[in-house]
């Protein structure tokens, strides 16, 4: 992955703030447990949802079952916001990423990415790998899985108050 082209939005952030350097914004993403999902319904409704996700091979992955609403969703309209971080106000690092949702089916990447899911949470979330999806060991029930490459990733500083944009 490129480096991005890290800025900090002056008028969002305190004063002497520096820019959240792309390093730690990383960490955030790949640390983080709990992500939530923005998508856009056919009828132009937003739709949110929280979710697991792993950041892997310079991307944000997440998966759904096909008939899940964040599923339908994506098959009329494939950008997507995720957003992680806590819900103080003194501390901490809030990030949103913006891009693309691209379905995963190539079963190399999906064996990756089911190692991925079962390394980052200790064995909880275990998948084995179908033809062009993750499957539900217990049922063999179909999960897509999708990946976000980001167009630009917003990193919100707490406490110091900081507004920092990654472009790619």
């Amino acid at each position: 992955m490129p480096t991005p082209r890290t800025t900090l939005d002056e008028r969002f952030s305190g004063p002497g703030a520096v820019p959240t350097d792309w390093g730690s914004t990383l960490s955030v993403l790949e640390s983080a447990q709990l992500f939530w999902l923005s998508t856009v319904r056919v009828d132009g409704r937003p739709h949110v949802t929280p979710l697991v996700a792993v950041w892997a091979e310079d991307r944000l992955h997440f998966c759904t079952g096909p008939e899940e609403q964040k599923a339908l969703n994506l098959q009329h309209n494939r950008h997507v916001v995720l957003t992680t971080g806590c819900n103080t106000w003194e501390s901490g690092l809030d990030a949103i990423v913006e891009g693309t949702a691209v379905q995963i089916t190539d079963s190399e990447t999906l064996r990756r990415l089911a190692e991925a899911w079962l390394t980052k949470w200790d064995g909880s979330w275990r998948y084995e790998v179908g033809e062009d999806c993750f499957l539900h060991p217990d049922g063999h029930e179909r999960v897509l899985v999708f990946a976000v490459t980001p167009d630009k990733v917003l990193a919100f500083g707490k406490g110091k108050f900081t507004h920092t944009s990654h472009r790619f």
